[in-house]
This record gives structure tokens, sequence and C-alpha cells, in this order.
């Protein structure tokens, strides 16, 4: 297992004067890189460096991963490696409104291929995210720790997943964090064609009734900026995730309407 030091180097924060102060007061930091001790609060999102890299360590306690929802942070890191938080410039967002459903999948969702629930199977969901297989990714980030931290998310009632299920079986879903009128979108994945369109295009409409009008998919892809999704300044989506916190959360299980 590579310690913090080894993977910070692989990022390439090699240089010398990428060496700072540890949070804790020791010289054990690397550029704007803060190390995370169990007890350490994360720092301000507008530490982060150009890559969005903010801190290193810490735990997926289900605390640390809702402050960190609530600065703007997320975690995203290798297994066997310390978890990373990043707070990426610019960041990713979609309006559920401004969701681009093609006339193909419109149809698809009015033939009811496919049916979908909400909140039925967040384990099933997390694990089927975890198993998929991605373009250009080898293995997966979503380790038993970040199984755990969200699933102890979803009984408490802030995550939350959309299950798309053809003939009795689970064959697509996503799951993601609401907080306020904010909703982080973390994964999904599809067995069949179509099937995390479905399940997006159920989540946008649910978001809609909720008037919740943000979602944060993070960072760019080609999948999300083809859906409508767009690349905002992090100042901008940090001003906008404080307004969409201003309202309170609306914590239980979501049911189809």
């Amino acid at each position: 297992m590579l310690s913090w030091r080894d993977w910070c180097l692989r990022l390439g924060l090699s240089r010398p004067r990428q060496w700072r102060r540890r949070v804790d007061g020791s010289s054990d930091d690397i550029g704007p890189v803060a190390f995370l001790g169990e007890k350490d609060p994360l720092p301000s999102p507008e530490r982060a460096g150009p890559d969005g890299l903010l801190a290193v360590g810490g735990d997926l306690s289900a605390g640390r991963l809702l402050a960190a929802y609530r600065a703007g942070i997320f975690p995203w890191y290798e297994p066997g490696g310390p978890v990373l938080w990043w707070s990426p410039d610019p960041r990713l967002v979609l309006d559920p409104a401004d969701l681009r459903v093609s006339r193909s999948l419109r149809a698809l969702i009015r033939r009811k291929v496919y049916a979908t629930t909400f909140d039925t199977a967040f384990r099933e969901v997390i694990r089927g995210c975890a198993t998929a297989s991605r373009k250009d990714e080898h293995g997966t980030w979503i380790t038993p720790e970040v199984e755990a931290g969200y699933s102890e998310l979803h009984e408490l009632g802030y995550a939350h997943s959309v299950e798309t299920w053809r003939e009795g079986e689970l064959v697509g879903g996503l799951y993601g964090v609401l907080l306020g009128r904010c909703f982080f979108g973390e994964s999904m994945f599809a067995r069949q064609a179509n099937a995390s369109k479905v399940a997006l295009v159920a989540l946008a409409g649910e978001l809609i009734r909720r008037q919740i009008h943000l979602i944060d998919c993070q960072v760019a892809s080609e999948h999300m900026l083809g859906l409508g999704a767009a690349l905002i300044p992090r100042v901008e989506f940090l001003m906008r995730l404080r307004e969409a916190l201003e309202f309170p959360d609306d914590r239980g299980k979501w049911s189809v309407s």
C-alpha cells in the first residue's frame, strides 16, 4: 500500500517548493494539499490546487461526508490509497430542466420497456456502479469503505438511488446525496442499453417536482455534457450551493409518485 506522500508524488506534487506545513503544525504537507488526521476538518475549497485536489486522508464517516458536500468537496480515490478530497474548478452542473432527452429515449420511456423506482435497492445500485465496466478505466473507486459510508447516508435519509428494472431484473441505476436543494450525483451504471439514462430522466423529474434546480456532476465528462450539463467556475458553483443549502434538508425515503 502506498503512503500518503507516495500518492501525492504519484500525482506530480514532487517539487521541493510544494512542501508546506501540515494542518496540525508539522511539516508534512505538499503544496496546497492538506493532510488530514482523524479529527482534522476539511480545509476551505478555495485552497484546492489547479487539478482540484484539496486534501488527503480522513475517513468516510457520515459526518465528514455531509460536511464535505456542504462545502462543495467530494471524495474520489483509488483502492489501496488514502481518501483524496476534491473541489475542481470549473465544476460540472446540470439543471434538471435542462436535461436533453432524445426522441429515441422518449420513445423508449413511452413504451415502458423499463420500470423505475426510488430507494428500493440502494446497496444493489452502489454495487452495480462499483462493478460496472467503464471505458479507459481499470477497477473502481467505489471501495467497501465508500459503499459503507454512502449506505449510512442512505439509512439517515440523505443518499438516494434510482433503479431501472426490466422484467424484474435490476439493469441500471444511479445514486447521490441530497442536501437542501442540491443533488450531488455520484455514479450511475447500465447493464442494458439506455438503462442509466432512463434512471437519470426519472431523477430529473423527481427533482423538478421537489423544486431542486442544481445537480452537481463534479467533473467534466463528454457523456454528461451531451446530456445538457455545463461547466461553471468554482466560485459560481459555491455561490449556488450556498443558496441551495439555505433550504432545509428533505430527509427520508423517496417513492414513485
